[in-house]
């Protein structure tokens, strides 16, 4: 239990009511106070109702905390820590925390153990203090609800994460996540929240689902395993021991029963089959209609953090029943060129812009594929060999091209990418405008809008 000393105080300050939908069974959990607010929680709304600002209120020792930071500034360690979290009023006791992400945490730091010292503990080789431990608020999270304490979920969910992004208003990954849906690819809800640690201020960041078992089941049904590719990693084969891939890939599926014998024919075949084998095949071992779409929606939003981006941003989702994989979508906090941008909450230190397209041509910081691999010309990118065979190959180059111009006239000429845009900010502008000024939210959406037309 934490020390309830610290003093535990409703996030549900916010909101008018708290909702109804909390999973209460074997938890404990406790209503939290409510008072008048700018949004209300409407009975039968989610965690992930994108038409609400959320209200989220975290509470751990501080003891627990410095301990997990220190674990991960000197051993890389992502450690859980306990924590009391509020949704929306409702308080559930005893959930776990942990950071959660790699690119963005590769600037974290520390203060010192001496106030008078002035030295500071970096981890990575990042953009020199982008994050700070001494901020928690600002920090990317992973969240579960059910960590310590069997059985609590919230409206079904029983874990999300808090996001990282470049820009104010985290508009770019709302965006582009929805986007992603539209075009017919798994993806992941999202929804704004206040976010407030320790009875620290409110700071506006995106939560979205998480890539689990409940994500598995409500995206593919079927049975299958799902894979998440390292940052530290690549797609190469290195042989037929499992231990081989422990730093490369994580199993994060039915991790009880690990199973690495599908992943590891799969690289082994990517890698080694000859020209011929490849092109007449590789259908067999992946659905080549969705990856063409894959790799035709990051260039669709601009997104050079990706399967051959420097984070190897992916997940391999493999169906049993068809003894093929998906490759899944992950990590678009630098959508809409947000990789150009020059910091802010969880990024690169500075003011957090997006570079708009000019004449047509991709933003600054950005990256066009235009069949030639990607990520091994891109600044600080590398290159994926499933990518650069892809897009070597004449019959699947011609299907990343139809699914570009199929996917730019279906979301873009259309219009609903304006659509969805001017949802989510008007969002911000009605219920976050103490967080995000109007006009950073005006701004920051023109910015995103110049690329439906470029």
């Amino acid at each position: 239990m934490l020390d309830h000393k610290l003093s535990r105080r409703s996030f549900g300050a916010a909101l008018a009511g708290a909702f109804g939908v909390a999973v209460l069974a074997g938890c404990g959990l406790k209503s939290g106070t409510t008072a008048a607010a700018s949004t209300t929680a409407t009975a039968g709304s989610g965690l992930f109702d994108a038409t609400l600002v959320h209200d989220i209120d975290v509470m751990f020792e501080q003891s627990d905390y410095d301990t997990m930071i220190d674990a991960f500034l000197n051993d890389g360690d992502k450690n859980w820590i306990e924590a009391d979290v509020t949704i929306d009023g409702t308080t559930f006791e005893k959930a776990g925390l942990r950071l959660k992400g790699n690119s963005s945490l590769k600037g974290l730091t520390k203060s010192g153990s001496t106030e008078s010292s002035g030295t500071q503990q970096q981890r990575g080789g990042g953009p020199g203090g982008s994050v700070s431990a001494e901020n928690p608020q600002d920090l990317p999270w992973l969240v579960r609800l059910d960590k310590f304490t069997a059985g609590q979920a919230y409206g079904g969910y029983t874990e999300f994460v808090v996001r990282s992004n470049t820009t104010k208003s985290a508009l770019n990954e709302a965006v582009a996540l929805e986007l992603l849906g539209l075009a017919g690819l798994a993806t992941q809800k999202s929804a704004s929240t206040r976010l407030k640690v320790n009875g620290g201020d409110q700071v506006l960041r995106l939560i979205v689902e998480n890539l689990g078992d409940k994500w598995d089941s409500d995206n593919f049904g079927a049975a299958g395993i799902l894979y998440k590719a390292e940052s530290g990693g690549d797609y190469s084969y290195r042989g037929e021991d499992a231990e081989s891939y422990k730093d490369v890939f994580d199993q994060e599926t039915d991790s009880g029963n690990p199973d690495l014998v599908p992943l590891i024919a799969f690289l082994k075949f990517i890698n080694q089959s000859k020209d011929a084998a490849f092109t007449s095949d590789l259908g067999s071992h992946l659905d080549v209609s969705a990856f063409a779409t894959y790799l035709a929606f990051q260039e669709l939003v601009k997104n050079t953090d990706d399967i051959d981006g420097p984070g190897n941003n992916s997940y391999l989702r493999y169906t049993t029943g068809k003894d093929q994989f998906t490759v899944v979508a992950w990590d678009h906090n630098l959508a809409f060129g947000g990789m150009g941008g020059g910091g802010g909450r969880g990024g690169n230190p500075g003011g957090g812009q997006m570079q708009p397209p000019t004449d047509g041509n991709a933003p600054a910081g950005g990256g066009q594929r235009n069949g030639n691999g990607g990520g091994g010309g891109r600044p600080g990118g590398r290159s994926n060999i499933l990518v650069q065979r892809f897009n070597a190959d004449t019959t699947f180059k011609a299907a990343y091209d139809k699914a570009l111009t199929d996917l730019k006239a279906s979301l873009y000429t259309s219009g609903k990418a304006t659509e969805i845009l001017q949802k989510r900010a008007a969002v911000l502008t009605a219920h976050a405008s103490d967080l995000v000024p109007a006009d950073t939210v005006t701004s920051e959406s023109d910015q995103i809008k110049a690329y439906f037309t470029a």
